[in-house]
């Protein structure tokens, strides 16, 4: 599979393709229903979510999305809510069932996740709390476990 070669650049015709065409913000949403007061120790309980989906474009283009969810609880209290979806076009060309599922559940997911993850800390750190920075997924390994389109991952 070819992630760094433009579609049809001395390629043989038939031979599997993967591109990325284009990468963007397609949503976001930041909740923090007090604000950045919080009482006590800041020590808070982080629950991360990410989902994958994708969405046919053309036969060969596919915008796949990956949202990223991440909560903070102190104690019962919920600190900040966060929601990002990020998105990116792909070419996909000659790709088999098994080179389709592993894009979509591994290696696309692993393109977007370090522009959502950047936008997940800039939206908190914008709320007025500390630096947060979310830790790298294995997305292979998420794909391992799930075999899907979509994967949970709870801290």
């Amino acid at each position: 599979m070819s992630t760094t070669e433009p579609f049809g650049a001395g390629t043989e015709p038939t031979s599997p393709q993967l591109a990325l065409q284009s990468i963007y913000l397609k949503d976001c949403s930041y909740e923090a229903p007090n604000g950045p007061r919080v009482e006590g120790t800041w020590n808070p309980q982080i629950s991360l979510d990410l989902n994958t989906t994708v969405n046919g474009i053309s036969p060969e283009l596919r915008e796949v999305v990956l949202t990223v969810t991440v909560s903070a609880k102190h104690e019962q209290t919920t600190v900040f809510l966060v929601e990002v979806k990020q998105a990116g076009i792909f070419m996909m060309r000659n790709l088999s069932e098994v080179e389709l599922a592993r894009a979509f559940g591994s290696i696309c997911p692993s393109v977007l996740f370090p522009y959502a993850r950047a936008a997940v800390s800039h939206l908190v750190t914008q709320g007025g709390f500390p630096q947060f920075l979310l830790p790298p997924v294995n997305f292979d390994a998420l794909q391992a476990q799930g075999e899907g389109n979509g994967a949970t991952a709870k801290n």
